[in-house]
């Protein structure tokens, strides 16, 4: 993003991108046409050809995201809790009841019936699935409960500790989209189960960042980002996901209203965080990226009288302005194309 103020004849380029001059009324320290000049320029620059990439600046927080409860329809005494912080994978234990196990698995769909002989449904095929990637043989993962799939379960239960009854209570399974790390205890060792337990947020650390609804354009699923932790270390990361409901926050105190969305970055390298569990940190997103282009510094850019953009071409012990379009401008750097510019074209600069 870029500002521009004209004063008199000369366009002043704001961010430190230098002065534009107009040509046919200032030049460099000379009074060139706007056919050209043998006039040279003090300095000069060459055109070269790479990648430009525009960036943009904003905050985050790095976190694990939002929690979520786990609850219990079990009936009885809550005789075991994980440690906060701790993580619970497919097939572990996340609580007891009754020192019975409560087993996680992954899924989307809780139990909701008991799974017994004849039981057909979306909520089989799923705990076939996970029954098959503890290692569990001998069924068919097709959404039916058979004699095959409750010999797998009392082998299972056998595992557990359980009554090898071959029939499932959903009370003895908690599902979560994947591992869980436990954020909070909301039970209390011999409470009363029939509840909420405990609650869980990703076993992954990401950066959530709430995104001003007028730069959302340059949030995409799958863009380049960098964030910048409080102790100044830079961890690569990609956009993945833009919310797309905007939430407004009401103006209070010396703050106006804003409107966001909700924009996640994940990071490549999660042992580059530390032990950071929570923190603000800085997240640099690329806005726009452009390809095997020519690149020119934007100090080298003459406003022409008669409207656009041009350069000075020194060639041969001559100048000439050439008139060019532009196109990104990003880092003091702009894209441009026109009739004579090519990769290794020299360029006038000010001094």
């Amino acid at each position: 993003m870029r500002r521009v103020i004209l004063i008199g004849v000369a366009i002043i380029v704001v961010a430190g991108v230098g002065a534009l001059v107009v040509a046919g009324t200032v030049g460099f320290g000379s009074s060139p046409s706007a056919a050209g000049s043998s006039t040279l320029p003090p300095a000069t620059a060459k055109v070269t050809r790479g990648t430009l990439v525009a960036t943009e600046g904003v905050d985050g927080t790095l976190g694990y995201g939002d929690a979520t409860v786990i609850s219990t329809h079990a009936h009885g005494t809550i005789t075991a809790l994980p440690a906060l912080g701790a993580t619970v994978k497919r097939g572990q234990v996340a609580f007891r009841v009754d020192d019975k196990p409560v087993v996680l698995l992954y899924g989307q769909q809780p139990l909701y019936r008991t799974l017994a002989l004849g039981v057909e449904g979306a909520d089989v095929a799923e705990f076939e699935k996970e029954l098959r990637a503890l290692r569990y043989t001998g069924f068919t993962v097709d959404g039916e409960y058979t004699s095959a799939t409750a010999s797998a379960v009392r082998d299972w239960q056998d595992d557990l500790g359980l009554d090898e009854t071959g029939t499932v209570d959903p009370s003895a399974v908690v599902v979560a989209p994947g591992p869980i790390r436990v954020s909070k205890l909301t039970a209390n060792l011999g409470d009363s189960a029939g509840g909420p337990v405990l609650s869980y947020t990703s076993t992954t650390r990401t950066v959530s960042i709430d995104l001003d609804v007028a730069k959302q354009d340059m949030a995409k699923v799958g863009a380049a980002a960098t964030v910048e932790l409080p102790n100044g270390t830079s961890v690569p990361g990609k956009v993945t996901a833009v919310g797309t409901v905007a939430t407004t926050t009401p103006a209070s105190a010396g703050q106006e209203a804003t409107t966001t969305v909700e924009v996640d970055v994940t990071l490549n390298d999660q042992s580059k965080l530390g032990s950071y569990d929570e923190a603000p940190v800085s997240v640099t997103l690329v806005s726009e990226q452009r390809e095997n282009v020519l690149v020119v510094p934007v100090a080298a850019l003459l406003a022409l009288a008669e409207g656009g953009y041009g350069v000075q071409v020194v060639d041969n012990g001559q100048a000439r302005i050439v008139a060019v379009k532009t196109g990104l401008f990003a880092n003091n750097r702009v894209e441009i194309s026109g009739d004579g510019i090519a990769e290794g074209t020299v360029v006038g600069m000010p001094s």
